[in-house]
C-alpha cells in the first residue's frame, strides 16, 4: 500500500500558495482495508474515504471511463492493480496531476519530498500555463468551468490557459454538454470563481467560449455591448481588490442588465425595471442562485439610483430607503448597497478616464504644427488632446443611444 498526497496541496505548496485541504489516493488498498483502519467509506459506490480523525479525503486509486452524459456518465473502476499514473491521468489540468508520497496512512509526513510528476506539471508551473491532462478532458464538461475558475484564481501569478485546451473547452461548449451540468454545480463553480482575487476574468473566459448562453443567456446578451462588459468586468476586478463580499459581487454582475446604471440611455434600449427584475430572476432561477444573493442584487438594481445620490436625497428619501433595505433591522446591509455603488460609480469614471488616457496617448508631435518652440508645443499637444477627448467622447455617446 502506498498512500500520496495529491492535486491542489502539491499544486500550491509549489506554487508558495496557503494549502486549504489535503487530498490522497491511496494505491494497492482495498475499500475493506480501508474500513478495517477506521476509515468512513463516503457514498456507497464510490471509493473515497474520510479519515477516522482529519477526516481529510482518501481516495482508491481508480480510472473512470465515459459511458453517458454530463459529468456523472462515468463508471468508475477501483482496484488494488490501479496505478498512480492512471488514476492521475484522469485529472483535469497538469498542475492539478502531481503527487508526493506519504508515510502512512496514520502519518502524512512526505518519504522524501520528491514531486511525481508524470504529465508535465512542474513545466507548466514554470510557464505559468493552464494545460490539459489527456484528450479526457472533453469527456467531462465541468471542467471548462474548472479551468475558467483556476484561471481567475491564477491570474494574478500570470497563469494563462494553453491553446489547445481552449480548443478543447469551446469544443465541449459547442457540442452542448454543459446543459447536461446541474445548476447546483454550475453555481458552486461560478460562485467560488466570483471570490477569486480576479473574478471578472472567470466571467470573460466563459463569455469568450460562449459558455454563459446556456445559464446566463441574459447576462451573455448584455455582455456584447463592450461598454456594458468593460464597465462591469472593471467594477468586478475592484470588488476583488476590495475583498467585497459574495452578494456585492453578484450585484455588481447583475447589473449589467441595467444599462442605465452604467450611464447608459436605458429607454433607447428598451429596457424597464420589470424585464430587469425579471431578467435577475431568471438567472437565479436557472442557476440555482442563493436567495440572499438575488434579492441583494435585485434591491441594488432597483436603488441604485438613490444610493448614488445619498448627498442629494432629501429627509424623506433617506427615511423611504432605510425602510425599503431593512437597514433599521440590518444596518450592516446599507453599507454593502453603498459600498457596492461607490465601487460600480468608480468602475465608470475608470472607463472614462481610459478614454482620455487613449487620447492623451494617441496625441504626439507628429500632429501639431512642426514649427512650434517652447511652451507653445505643451500648448498644442494639450489642445489637440482635449479636442481629440472630445471627439471621442461624442463617438461614444452616439454609441450608447
Amino acid at each position: 500500500m502506498q498512500i500520496y498526497l495529491v492535486g491542489g496541496a502539491v499544486r500550491d505548496q509549489l506554487l508558495g500558495r496557503p494549502i486549504k485541504d489535503k487530498d490522497f489516493v491511496v494505491v494497492g488498498a482495498t475499500v475493506e482495508e480501508m474500513l478495517d483502519a477506521g476509515f468512513q467509506q463516503v457514498g456507497a459506490d464510490f471509493p473515497v474515504f474520510l479519515h477516522p480523525t482529519s477526516h481529510e479525503e482518501y481516495a482508491l486509486a481508480r480510472t473512470e471511463r465515459k459511458q453517458g452524459v454530463g459529468y456523472q456518465g462515468f463508471s468508475v473502476h477501483a482496484s488494488p492493480d490501479v496505478s498512480l499514473e492512471d488514476d492521475l491521468q484522469r485529472r483535469d489540468l497538469t498542475i492539478n496531476a502531481m503527487a508526493i508520497e506519504v508515510t502512512s496512512l496514520n502519518d502524512d509526513t512526505p518519504i522524501n519530498g520528491q514531486v511525481i510528476d508524470y504529465y508535465g506539471g512542474l513545466a507548466d508551473i514554470e510557464t505559468k500555463t493552464l494545460r490539459h491532462v489527456s484528450n479526457a478532458f472533453s469527456e467531462d464538461p465541468l471542467r471548462v468551468l474548472r479551468t475558467a475558475r483556476f484561471y481567475s484564481r491564477y491570474y494574478d501569478l500570470g497563469f494563462t490557459i494553453a491553446a489547445e485546451t481552449l480548443t478543447l473547452m469551446r469544443q465541449l461548449v459547442h457540442s452542448g454538454e454543459l446543459m447536461h451540468l446541474s445548476a447546483e454545480r454550475i453555481w458552486q463553480e461560478s460562485s467560488r470563481a466570483t471570490m477569486q482575487l480576479s473574478p471578472h476574468i472567470y466571467w470573460q473566459q466563459l463569455f469568450e467560449i460562449g459558455a454563459l448562453t446556456a445559464y446566463f443567456a441574459p447576462l451573455h446578451q448584455a455582455w456584447t455591448d463592450d461598454y456594458v462588459r468593460e464597465t462591469v468586468q472593471t467594477a468586478l476586478y475592484f470588488a476583488g481588490q476590495m475583498q467585497l463580499n459574495l452578494s456585492q459581487r453578484w450585484a455588481l454582475l447583475m447589473s449589467s442588465v441595467n444599462p442605465a446604471l452604467l450611464n447608459l440611455q436605458s429607454n433607447a434600449l428598451g429596457f424597464n425595471a420589470s424585464t430587469i427584475e425579471k431578467e435577475i430572476n431568471e438567472i437565479g432561477n436557472i442557476a440555482k442562485t442563493p436567495k440572499a444573493q438575488t434579492q441583494f442584487a435585485k434591491f441594488f438594481v432597483e436603488q441604485a439610483k438613490n444610493l448614488s445620490a445619498i448627498n442629494s436625497l432629501s429627509a424623506a428619501e433617506k427615511i423611504d430607503l432605510i425602510q425599503a433595505c431593512s437597514a433599521h433591522k440590518e444596518p450592516e446591509k446599507l453599507s454593502q448597497l453603498l459600498v457596492t455603488s461607490h465601487v460600480l460609480q468608480l468602475a465608470t469614471q475608470h472607463r472614462q478616464m481610459m478614454i482620455a488616457l487613449n487620447s492623451f496617448h494617441a496625441i504626439s508631435m507628429q500632429d501639431i504644427a512642426p514649427d512650434l518652440k517652447g511652451p507653445a508645443i505643451g500648448k498644442a499637444l494639450r489642445q489637440a488632446r482635449i479636442e481629440h477627448l472630445q471627439i471621442q467622447s461624442t463617438i461614444e455617446t452616439d454609441l450608447r443611444k
